[in-house]
């Protein structure tokens, strides 16, 4: 079956209270018509149509890395049934259109799959859901063969209709055949000045077709996001999903209420997470890594049996198995850290190799460096990559030590077995084997005199 996508994503968004066009507020990261367009994108559309208007170029903008979208302007706001008109120029012959609107962003490509399979082709069907409230929202009226008839606003209803709990959620799978016949007979003769998409049940009726309703799964599916209270609602909805998910695979959440996961999170056996973590784009941890408390993992891998202490930051970056970081450590993008490698507390590294079984364990920068196997670096080492315009390269070799406070001027090369003494600033290699020391001779001066504080 061949399916066309319309996405409704116009409106102004005006109790968001924001300048920022409704559609771009953001789940999880992704803008809330990302989410609409991913979910529509997965029943393989021959092409999906999203219709805008209030901040336009914003929207294009920001979705521009989604291949292949067409766009269509509503220039007047002037209802739903006319937003899906501003599409038809566009629009191929398709056994069936999915109209879809731009603010439920928790939308599930099955669920979509369901209303499409629900049309058919030769039938008007509408998206649906039960709630246990349905005060102030469009009621289903079906006949006693199941089919839809109506939809009566809260408005409208009569004492019977009240008493119904399956709402009209604004998604429809219209036949292609008959769509631009029908819309063509959408008035705007109501209260509003508008053409409602919802009229295409009357329309249809009137012809003879049947109009049937697909069920959601669950509210939060369904719901609508008109302000920042409802976006942070939704936020928590998605993410507890994500959350199960996570336990269901395995992983222990010391609290699922209190994770969020920004993109792609995949984990091996005996996974632990700790509270107000955050994972943001793709994102692996192996078998049995335990995270601790309020650490941020973006676009890295993480190997088995590592340790990632509180407070912790890793960016882009790669570590073996059995490693050790943190707590306050921070791995900036480039960083690959082999088996049983320990950055420590207060550590800082960029773009840099880090062997088996070396170790940085306090208050440094390791920055643009090749670092050997069984290397220790001690607290308070910098490597001087940069002269305030280029990168230089800093290569220590295995089994190398680093005496604390010690400054390594790059570009330099530490051979292997090297000793340097703390407190050297080290500029030329270091030659396998050997001590290398830089250090201002000591003295003392006998008899000086501490300065006192001179009474005015």
């Amino acid at each position: 079956m061949q399916l066309s996508v319309v996405i409704l994503a116009a409106g102004k968004g005006t109790r968001m209270r924001s300048d920022k066009p409704k559609v771009l507020h953001e789940i999880a990261s992704t803008p809330i018509l990302e989410h609409i367009v991913r979910a529509a994108a997965a029943l393989n559309p021959l092409e999906t149509i999203v219709i805008y208007g209030h901040g336009g170029e914003q929207v294009k903008q920001r979705l521009a890395h989604i291949d292949g979208l067409k766009w269509a302007e509503q220039k007047e706001q002037l209802g739903t049934g006319h937003a899906v008109q501003q599409a038809l120029p566009q629009l191929a012959k398709s056994d069936v259109c999915l109209v879809v609107v731009g603010d439920i962003p928790l939308i599930q490509t099955d669920t979509l799959a369901k209303l499409v399979a629900a049309s058919n082709g030769d039938k008007l069907a509408v998206l649906s859901v039960i709630l246990d409230n349905p005060s102030g929202y469009g009621r289903i009226v079906k006949n006693s063969a199941g089919e839809v008839v109506a939809i009566v606003e809260e408005k409208d209803t009569n004492a019977e209709q009240k008493l119904i709990t399956e709402i009209n959620t604004g998604v429809m799978a219209i036949p292609g055949q008959h769509l631009e016949a029908w819309l063509s007979q959408l008035d705007n003769n109501n209260a509003q000045d508008e053409y409602y998409l919802t009229d295409l049940i009357k329309i249809a009726h009137t012809a003879g077709f049947k109009v049937s309703a697909a069920q959601a799964s669950c509210e939060a599916e369904v719901s609508g996001i008109n302000n920042k209270l409802q976006l942070a609602t939704l936020e928590r909805e998605f993410q507890l999903k994500q959350a199960n998910a996570l336990m269901l695979e395995g992983a222990t959440l010391v609290d699922p209420s209190r994770i969020d996961i920004r993109g792609s999170l995949k984990i091996g056996r005996d996974v632990e997470i700790d509270v107000n973590c955050v994972f943001i784009g793709d994102v692996t941890l192996g078998d049995g890594v335990k995270i601790a408390s309020n650490c941020v993992i973006e676009n890295s891998t993480v190997g088995a049996n590592s340790v990632v202490k509180a407070n912790s930051v890793l960016e882009n970056s790669s570590t073996g198995e059995s490693c050790d970081i943190g707590p306050f450590a921070r791995l900036r993008p480039g960083t690959q850290l082999g088996n049983k490698a320990k950055i420590g507390n207060f550590v800082e590294t960029k773009k840099s190799i880090i062997g088996d079984g070396s170790k940085v364990n306090h208050l440094s920068y390791i920055g643009d460096a090749d670092i050997g196997s069984e290397v220790n670096v001690g607290a308070g080492t910098i490597t001087c990559n940069y002269d305030g315009v280029n990168k230089f390269k800093t290569t220590i070799g295995d089994n190398a030590f680093i005496g604390s406070n010690s400054s390594l001027v790059a570009p330099i090369e530490i051979g292997a077995g090297a000793t340097v003494g703390a407190g050297s600033t080290v500029s030329k290699v270091a030659p396998e084997a050997q001590l290398t020391i830089t250090r201002a001779k000591q003295k003392s001066i006998e008899g000086w005199q501490r300065p006192v504080k001179v009474k005015e």
